[in-house]
């Protein structure tokens, strides 16, 4: 339910971050959990060097985004310099200690160094997801719920993203379709949280207007991955395009999802007046 108990003025859209955030998002996010799921699912050797590289560069791409969205480049490094209350300072941190586990691993096969990357990667995806937290002006990004939503969305990308590459290479391992349901199911419930949280609070009505192109993008992006998951479990001879069906709508609604809530999502705050100053005050119309 739509809470109206405050009139509310100067809920503009922000303008810092455009559709090149929304960039490292996707492919941030996407990487790190590839990372992690490649290592996981290896266990307990080290996954093949190519994921590696792959999950490394989607990184990297995603941090190249910002760096363009920058008016003055060079002022990035400026984002090292505040790792005690900066989230984006420690995402960048966690971002050069995976390279550098990444590397090693390449360099020396080790498993170790893979399992530590794998764990610098979950990090880093708890990290995107604080730094949408910490925007206290932006109603879409502040709610705390929206950690666990970024987090399970990478997830489901990671996974889409082994089977696609799986399926590529023509070695598709057992058990992901399975997997990408379970993971699938996790973020919906996740997103179902966020959403119920964000219509009982006093959003701008814009922000809930995308709430809502989001809810239904995901409904299909959830039931037609469902779906392709399910007929690749229960018939063997369809279960190659059954799986990459599945990953690819799964893949496609997350990134989606993160575009809207970065470009269209992001309203902020504005100013309330209370009960109390709404009568016959000049701002106080109704949204």
């Amino acid at each position: 339910m739509i809470n109206e108990k405050f009139a509310r003025f100067g809920t503009v859209h922000q303008t810092s971050w455009d559709g090149r955030a929304a960039g490292n998002f996707i492919c941030g996010g996407a990487g790190a959990a590839l990372l992690a799921i490649a290592v996981l699912t290896a266990w307990p050797a080290a996954p093949d060097w190519h994921l590696l590289v792959v999950a490394l560069a989607l990184i990297g791409a995603g941090l190249a985004f910002v760096w363009t969205e920058i008016g003055r480049p060079w002022r990035a490094f400026n984002v090292l310099f505040h790792p005690q209350t900066s989230w984006m300072t420690r995402e960048a941190f966690v971002a050069g200690l995976i390279a550098v586990l990444v590397f090693a691993t390449i360099a020396t096969g080790m498993a170790a160094t893979a399992y530590a990357a794998a764990l610098a990667g979950l990090l880093f995806l708890y990290c995107q997801g604080r730094i949408l937290r910490a925007a206290k002006g932006i109603p879409a990004w502040r709610e705390p719920s929206i950690v666990r939503l970024i987090v399970s969305t990478g997830l489901v990308e990671g996974l889409a993203l082994l089977m696609l590459a799986d399926l590529a290479a023509g070695t598709p391992r057992p058990g992901m379709p399975a997997a990408l349901l379970a993971l699938v199911a996790l973020r919906f419930g996740a997103w179902w949280i966020y959403r119920a949280r964000m219509l009982a609070s006093d959003a701008p009505r814009s922000t809930r207007t995308t709430l809502g192109v989001v809810h239904r993008a995901l409904i299909g992006g959830t039931a037609l991955p469902m779906i392709a998951c399910s007929a690749a479990i229960a018939l063997p001879p369809v279960a190659g395009m059954g799986s990459a069906v599945a990953a690819l709508l799964a893949l496609s609604a997350g990134w989606y999802f993160k575009y809207l809530l970065i470009t269209r999502a992001a309203q902020v705050q504005g100013y309330a007046l209370g009960n109390k100053l709404r009568r016959g005050h000049p701002l106080a119309a109704q949204r």
